[in-house]
């Protein structure tokens, strides 16, 4: 239990490190050529951004070894405070202000961070009928047609909709992980699990970055954060049989509430403020507030 807590733990510092040295690349692109083609071949020169992706990586790994060993509700909601992390390392990487709000958040987050380890109990690869192993591909080409669908949407209804949608696929690659018996290629290969990670992980990130194309951070990543954490949570607590620690169940349910609420609070960090209008004189109004170049998100 103690390897897939620190394994947990090792994931969001990974995701929201990542996620900070790449909007760091991407800025400096962005200021060298600004948008389009050469930006994308010039983040792949850029160190920040190359040693991001290599944390996403490595956050991944971890975040396998973890729900290997760990309820799901324990490790979705660890995983989803990368944004605190992400908050921190923005202040030396991004030159951002956090706020006394945002500050309070991360302190919330680490709280309930704190007695979901505290409450959590050993788990290990969910024993399901073959029925549910073959629902979860089902469930994946699901996704991908309600995703479809919401790409028609227009405004912050398509953000949401969008990031809920890529929320659900990500939750989605973490009960197939937990659903794995074996991690014998061949037995791989006959798991309906292994062909809904690929599918549920690739539309997630399809979705997710179509949602953030449209420029409404806050709902894409609200909505996310809420699909990613409640719902594989329910589902391994009704069908995989996850359970706190006998007698700590209040426990792990205030500390569940707890982080995920305050990292709601989180999901605006990062929005761009709106642009000073001009003053009546003719010059721009003061700036108010931070102006992050790059969202950021799980």
């Amino acid at each position: 239990m103690t390897w897939g807590l620190l394994g947990a733990f090792a994931a969001a510092v990974c995701f929201g490190l990542g996620t900070a040295l790449q909007a760091a690349g991407a800025r400096t692109a962005v200021a060298a050529h600004g948008t389009g083609p050469r930006m994308l071949i010039r983040l792949t020169t850029q160190l920040p951004f190359l040693a991001g992706l290599t944390l996403d990586l490595l956050g991944f790994a971890a975040e396998l070894g973890a729900l290997r060993a760990l309820p799901l509700f324990v490790v979705q909601a660890v995983v989803a405070g990368e944004l605190a992390v992400t908050a921190l390392a923005a202040g030396p990487l991004l030159k951002i202000h956090i706020t006394r709000r945002e500050g309070a958040a991360i302190a919330l987050v680490c709280a309930g961070l704190v007695l979901l380890g505290i409450s959590s109990g050993h788990e290990g690869p969910a024993h399901v009928p073959a029925t549910l192993r073959w629902t979860l591909p089902a469930a994946a080409a699901a996704l991908v047609l309600l995703g479809a669908a919401a790409t028609r949407l227009t405004g912050r209804t398509a953000a949401a909709a969008l990031g809920a949608i890529a929320g659900l696929g990500f939750g989605l690659v973490s009960i197939s992980v937990r659903v794995m018996t074996s991690l014998a290629p061949l037995e791989l290969l006959r798991d309906p699990a292994t062909y809904a990670l690929a599918a549920g992980g690739t539309a997630a990130f399809a979705f997710y970055a179509t949602a953030l194309g449209r420029g409404s951070v806050t709902p894409t990543i609200a909505a996310l954060v809420v699909a990613q954490t409640a719902v594989p949570a329910g589902i391994g607590v009704w069908l995989l049989g996850d359970r706190s620690r006998p007698g700590f169940a209040p426990v792990a349910i205030t500390g569940f509430t707890l982080a995920v609420l305050a990292t709601l609070t989180l999901t605006r960090f990062g929005e761009p403020e709106p642009r000073p209008r001009a003053e009546p004189g003719g010059g721009p109004a003061p700036a108010t507030g931070r102006t992050p170049d790059h969202p950021t998100g799980p």
